[in-house]
Formats: structure tokens, sequence, C-alpha cells
């Protein structure tokens, strides 16, 4: 589809109508809070991969309500001294995988974090481990209605409150520096990374790629490609109920995190982008509260966005953060 969405000078001067809740800070405070009520319990298991350039630990952490979360930490082999760290999350729908698909980072010379979506590593890549032992109200299939009832519930606070303790859990490890520690994430791991950045007050930098999860009052109306369209597809069978809907979404909006974000930012937008139209992205951008963000823009190009090329920026960028 060619370009659908709003005109780029008109997305640069964009800001979303997302109302954000009174209590926005007290709840995730107590989410939070809550969460870290449980030991962290972060534990490295080393991995026989085969590979010989990165040594690699299936980790274990305790994430929302205390349950086990699973992740990859990738270092380059022979590390002896704390490294900057990229922590990264995974597109809907997507898994941890397997170790030999996270090379990237650890080939630059960091410390690579991988977390595993729970509930998710189904649809795609090399699969996940991560169950969500939490039930809820009745939901359209997929995840975006998961819980929609009422915050407390909503799938995207366990995932969102696992998000932030795999930060910590990925830093208790002796060879990271949690001082040089960025976040990184494409899709719904962009949504996840913007998150992190309004929640971790001290990241060196974030870079979120076609972020998912922001500016939901008008990504329900704009697009009908899923997965937003799952929200749609909720209401269209519960009628009435738009309101409360949103009122839960409002919680786990980029664009409020953005508000609150205190580290530099690279964000990416691709202008025929159907799954995350780019007046969602660029909501979440220009609500950034940080003075240094950057936003790099692919004129013909759909939920790929850059691609290679963005990952390519990527390594340019982080060498000035860590």
């Amino acid at each position: 589809m060619a370009l659908f969405d709003l005109p780029l000078d008109e997305l640069r001067e964009y800001r979303s109508a997302a109302t954000e809740p009174e209590d926005f800070d007290a709840f995730w405070s107590k989410t939070l809070q809550e969460a870290r009520g449980h030991d962290l319990d972060a534990r490295f298991e080393p991995v026989d991969t085969g590979l010989s350039t990165v040594q690699v630990f299936d980790v274990t952490f305790a994430g929302f309500g205390g349950h086990p979360v699973k992740g990859w930490l990738t270092l380059p082999a022979g590390a002896e001294g704390p490294l900057p760290l990229v922590v990264e999350f995974i597109g809907y729908g997507g898994g941890r995988g397997l170790p030999h698909e996270h090379l990237l980072w650890a080939s630059s010379g960091r410390a690579h974090f991988v977390m595993d979506t729970r509930g998710q590593g189904s649809a795609w890549g090399g699969g996940g481990g991560t169950a969500d032992p939490v039930g809820g109200a009745p939901a359209y299939p997929g995840f975006m209605t998961r819980g929609m009832d009422a915050p407390e519930n909503y799938y995207y606070r366990r995932v969102y409150t696992d998000a932030v303790r795999a930060v910590e859990a990925a830093r208790s490890h002796p060879l990271t520096d949690p001082a040089r520690t960025v976040a990184v994430g494409s899709s719904q791991g962009g949504g996840i990374t913007i998150a992190v950045g309004g929640l971790v007050p001290d990241l060196a930098g974030i870079a979120p790629d076609v972020p998912f999860l922001c500016d939901f009052p008008r990504a329900a109306t704009i697009t009908d490609r899923h997965p937003y369209r799952e929200i749609g597809l909720f209401l269209k069978t519960h009628r009435g109920r738009t309101e409360d809907a949103l009122r839960t979404l409002s919680y786990f909006d980029g664009v409020h995190f953005a508000a609150r974000g205190r580290a530099p930012a690279l964000f990416s937008a691709a202008l025929e982008d159907q799954t995350c139209p780019p007046s969602t992205v660029f909501a979440a951008f220009n609500a950034w509260s940080h003075e240094d963000k950057t936003i790099e823009v692919y004129d013909f190009n759909d939920h790929e966005g850059g691609g290679p090329f963005q990952q390519a920026l990527k390594l340019r960028w982080m060498r000035s953060y860590i």
C-alpha cells in the first residue's frame, strides 16, 4: 500500500489525543514495587552452542508475580571486564529463539541480553519457553485484549514488568556494566523498549524501531491490520465497551511512557507501515521528553522498516552512548 497516513511534515508535528490516567505513575510504582517484593533470583547457566566467538548463558529470572522468565545473555568470547550492555525485546508472537539467532551485538564487543516474551514464541523464529501462568477475562485470540477488563489484569502489565526486571537481571551479571545500558527492539519489542525507557530512569539510551503499542486511540481506528485489529474485533463483539477498553489501554500507551523518557533515543518509522502506522510512531517520538532524540524515516517501506540499514545505523549511533 502506498502512503496512507499523514504527510511527513504533519507527522513531525503530530501529537496524540490519548488521555493519560491521573494515577499513571502511582499504578506503575505500585506494580514495580510488588514485583520487587520477589527475589530477582537471576540464574545464568552456561550453554554449549558450538559457537567459538561468543559465550552464551541460559538465563532465568523472576518477572511479574515472581513468575520465571527466560532469556539469553551473550558475551564476546574471553570477555573479562564489565561490558556495555544491550537489552533487547522481541516482536509480536516471537520468542528468544536460539542463541545463534542473536550474534550482532556481542559481535560488536557488547554484552547482549534478549528477553523471552511470556506466553509468546509460537508464531515465528526459533520459538520461546516462557509461560504466562495468569488467567484473564474473555479475550479475542492474540494478546492485545487479554485482561482488557481492568489495567490490573491486562497482559502487557505483566510483559512491561518482566521487561524492567530483565534489565535488572542483565545488569546483575558481573560482566555487564549497568551504567552503560541501552534498550532496543522492533515492533512489539520497540513498544516494550519505550515503556522500559519511561520506567527505568538511568538508561544510556533506547532505540525502538517501528514501535508497536503507541497511540492506541488512533491505532485502533486507522489500520485494519493485526495486531491492532484485535482491539476492534473485541469491541465488535463487546459492544459499548470502547471507553472502558481505551481506559485500560491508556496505562500501557507508549506515548505516556515517552513523556517520562530520560535517555537519548533513536527511533525509526516507515511511511507505508500499516501494522504500526507512522503517526502512532511519531506520537511516541514527539512525546519523548529527552532532547537528544532522532528518528530515521523510511519512505517506501512497510513494517520491515529499515531492516539491515537501520541495524547499521544503530551500530554507528550506539558508539556515542555505550
